[in-house]
């Protein structure tokens, strides 16, 4: 299985401003780009913070608020006193020790799917994308919908990655053909367009087209795709 580049797998301009259904990202901007997972993951956590922030103080929110402020605790002294690491790689191990601690203690809950999907996007930044993808597939096949498509959405970039292209370009059609508030039709097009343009431009052009007039994001980023693509 060929690596995933960490910068390949960092989330880009596209997966902040067309992920989430586009509205959601509209009001969650600023929270949005504080986060370097893989792509879409970052949606989860955001999703989750702005959640938990809100006055819900179950004991499974609470252990997963616990989580997202270890991932988001700065590497070095902490300049307010909080909670920070020596080195990243502290930060890494404690992460994943404090997500599958979740994920265990939790499973079948809300809050464990979100801890296996974060716990496979670490493994997909680090390039153990098998490890990424088994994680991935478990949130897909048993996890809600929302979590679901975000899972199979992290799978195509590792299925296109390694030469899977058909299992890849066959789960984005079904992306968009079931949407989720998580991932939409218009996300799941433009996916699928970037990935067709090297090979297959007509098709990436004829998936673009009924996008390039929408008002706002969606539009602005299906004529740039548009403009990349070859005649």
């Amino acid at each position: 299985m060929s690596r995933i580049t960490r910068k390949e797998l960092k989330s880009d301009k596209f997966a902040l401003e067309v992920g989430l259904g586009i509205s959601f990202f509209e009001h969650h901007k600023s929270e949005a780009v504080k986060y370097g997972a893989i792509a879409i993951g970052v949606i989860v956590l955001i999703f989750g913070y702005t959640y938990y922030q809100r006055g819900q103080h179950s004991t499974r929110q609470q252990a997963l608020a616990t989580a997202i402020r270890v991932q988001e605790a700065p590497v070095g002294q902490s300049g307010n006193g909080g909670l920070a690491f020596p080195t990243q790689e502290a930060k890494d191990q404690e992460t994943v020790r404090v997500f599958a601690e979740l994920e265990t203690k939790y499973s079948g809950s809300a809050e464990g799917e979100i801890a296996q999907y974060y716990l496979g996007s670490i493994k997909a930044d680090q390039g153990k994308l098998a490890e990424a993808e088994k994680l991935f597939q478990a949130v897909a096949q048993k996890g809600d919908e929302k979590y679901a498509s975000l899972a199979k959405l992290s799978l195509v970039q590792i299925f296109f990655a390694d030469g899977r292209a058909d299992q890849g370009e066959k789960m984005l059609r079904d992306l968009i053909a079931n949407p989720t508030i998580f991932v939409s039709s218009e996300q799941a097009t433009i996916t699928l367009a970037r990935f067709l343009a090297p090979k297959k431009p007509a098709e990436a052009r004829k998936l673009l087209e009924p996008l390039r007039n929408r008002v706002g994001n969606v539009g602005q980023v299906a004529l740039t795709l548009l403009a990349e693509i070859p005649q």
